[in-house]
């Protein structure tokens, strides 16, 4: 006979507060058996589902997407259509999550050159820094078509 978990166990094992637990039962993400006295009683499964949950939210996964895309069920007969729907939702995701990358890495950039800039301030490292942010507004600026031409005419840093 297969073990289930009470969800103080789950909570304990997984980490999850009962609170969330239970909302992810309300909400039908994951939705462990009854016992004879309505106390949740989780599978093995279920415990899987769950450390997925976690994995697809640290990876800025929003519960409606998981339960949208994901609806973890186990599957008999897995449906081809199913799987590229979801296929192609994750390529989105990643590429979304790549452009964030991209973003954070031009902003760590600019705050490295500002600190440099403003550790050993001189005309080299200030002209350095104008160049840099100017170059991050053309960028911006490609991306933005709503930002006129004049903004960046005749200023220089």
């Amino acid at each position: 006979m297969e073990k289930h978990y009470s969800i103080q166990e789950v909570s304990r094992i997984l980490g999850i507060p009962k609170d969330t637990l239970r909302y992810y039962d309300r909400i039908g993400i994951v939705s462990p058996s009854r016992e004879d006295n309505r106390y949740r009683r989780y599978s093995k499964n279920d415990l899987i589902d769950l450390m997925n949950i976690q994995i697809m939210q640290y990876a800025d996964f929003s519960l409606d997407e998981i339960k949208g895309k994901f609806g973890f069920h186990r599957m008999e007969n897995v449906d081809p259509a199913y799987c590229e729907e979801v296929a192609a939702f994750l390529d989105a995701k990643n590429a979304e999550t790549r452009k964030k990358i991209a973003h954070l890495e031009t902003v760590s950039q600019l705050l490295d050159v500002t600190t440099e800039t403003l550790r050993d301030f001189n005309h080299e490292s200030d002209q350095r820094l104008a160049e840099i942010v100017h170059g991050i507004y053309r960028a911006i600026r490609k991306k933005e078509a709503g930002i006129s031409e004049e903004g960046c005419h005749g200023h220089q840093g």
